[in-house]
């Protein structure tokens, strides 16, 4: 049946968004990953739900938004039976639980089990330069990476705003880099 899903829906991308600034503009990301040939599935960490036009992003993936373990309508899939992964925005709290193997909601369960079955992983943090410099912060980016997770964080990629300053770069999230690193990260299936 896997198979099967992949002939039919081409390469399956599922994007975990969480309730950061950039939340609310995920859509770009959809519309990037679709352009590139990606079918998308959106699952959301309890924070970002608030943030986020549910009607438009499901009618944008044609698939319900999944924020929990209960039943999914209209029978979508598993977010986990993927070829890639995207977390975006990731949120410092999301990062430290993934790291350490913390798996107490459904978008961090669908990520660790992402990692265990080495599908491409890549995170696209925003946190603020207070937050990136605590070791735990350091540290977690370390494991994940260790892990062949993609965390796209410092120069060229994405760099910390200072707290407080968290508006501007929402504006400028770099989503597209988010979608570029699949590409290199997942050839075409």
């Amino acid at each position: 049946m896997y198979q099967g899903l992949r002939r039919t829906l081409g390469k399956r991308l599922t994007i975990i968004v969480c309730g950061a600034g950039p939340a609310d503009r995920v859509g770009n990301l959809v519309h990037l990953a679709q352009a590139d040939g990606w079918t998308v599935q959106l699952v959301a960490t309890a924070a970002a739900v608030p943030m986020l036009d549910l009607s438009q992003l499901e009618t944008m993936t044609g698939a319900p938004i999944r924020t929990d373990y209960g039943q999914p309508r209209h029978g979508s899939r598993r977010s986990s039976a993927v070829d890639g992964l995207i977390i975006a925005p990731a949120t410092y709290n999301t990062i430290n639980k993934l790291a350490s193997g913390i798996n107490d909601t459904y978008p961090l369960n669908i990520a660790a089990e992402a990692i265990g079955r080495q599908i491409p992983v890549i995170i696209a943090p925003f946190v603020n330069t207070a937050l990136a410099a605590r070791r735990p912060f350091i540290d977690a980016v370390e494991q994940l990476r260790s892990e062949k997770v993609r965390v796209l964080l410092g120069a060229g990629e994405w760099v910390p705003h200072p707290p407080g300053t968290g508006a501007e770069p929402s504006a400028r999230f770099p989503w597209h880099r988010a979608v570029k690193a699949l590409q290199a990260a997942v050839p075409d299936v």
